[in-house]
């Protein structure tokens, strides 16, 4: 049976070189690899919409099974690395340089659905649970994502997005826009520790003017960008135990994007 999340030929063709070979061969012991194409359609269908790991339907095989692939993907950063390849042959097809110049930065508190690690309060938005703190490009592609407790605020936010991003050995940006939320001192002085290690990264606060619904110079691309991830329904709240899957689930999902468009 087919889903509508399911992958097309042509997308698959672009998405399938990058997943990790398999150990197993033909004439070796043991259980051969499963359906990696199906593996993903399982995935597919558990981040559109939102259900329980047990609760897959029959056609993708053993819940356990694509778990983990999941799982075990996830702390290889398998999908941190296809969703780093995408958005390098996604900006390419359009003309532009592999690696951005300048980016945006914001925050994302959001509802856990279990009482597991790395749940906190943010007082600020009366949320009980964890927050994302995503990177993107001018184009709204996400460069690095970090998922903490919502208790952690917006300036160590973005300490740990910009070590993400020095960990990628990327050096291209050269701005950030982000709210007031990221100001203050202490943070200026960290950066200026920070560009010891890296080129200088020039920090611009874009503050909102006025009051009620009004679009924000350069960080409304941030902003759609939260808004495409909540589309998922596995992103309506945080339903995962370890926040490395669900930053893995943030992947995930820019993945889907991006290949759609790209293929």
């Amino acid at each position: 049976m087919d889903y509508p999340t399911d992958l097309t030929d042509a997308q698959w063709e672009k998405l399938s070189p990058l997943l990790p070979i398999p150990k197993w061969q033909p004439g070796n012991r043991g259980r051969p690899p499963a359906n990696r194409r199906l593996v993903i359609h399982a995935l597919l269908y558990v981040l559109k919409t939102g259900c329980q790991w047990r609760m897959l339907p029959k056609e993708f095989g053993c819940w356990q099974t694509v778990y983990g692939y999941f799982n075990t993907w996830s702390q290889q950063g398998v999908w941190e690395a296809i969703m780093d390849s995408f958005r390098r042959y996604y900006r390419e097809q359009l003309g532009r340089k592999a690696d951005p110049s300048a980016g945006c930065i914001d925050s994302q508190s959001i509802k856990t659905h279990t009482q597991g690690i790395h749940v906190g309060f943010d007082g600020g938005k009366k949320v009980k649970g964890r927050k994302r703190h995503i990177l993107v490009d001018t184009l709204g592609i996400i460069i690095c994502v970090v998922v903490t407790s919502a208790a952690v605020g917006e300036r160590e936010g973005l300490k740990r997005l910009l070590k993400g991003y020095v960990k990628k050995s990327m050096t291209s940006l050269l701005k950030i826009w982000l709210d007031s939320g990221y100001s203050g001192t202490p943070i200026i002085e960290w950066v200026k520790d920070f560009h010891k290690v890296t080129q200088e990264i020039i920090l611009e606060v874009v503050e909102r003017a006025g009051k009620g619904f009004n679009v924000v110079k350069q960080r409304w691309v941030v902003e759609r960008t939260v808004s495409w991830l909540i589309n998922y329904r596995r992103h309506a709240k945080d339903y995962e135990v370890l926040t490395q899957n669900s930053e893995a689930m943030v992947q995930i999902a820019m993945i889907y994007i991006l290949v759609r468009r790209i293929a």
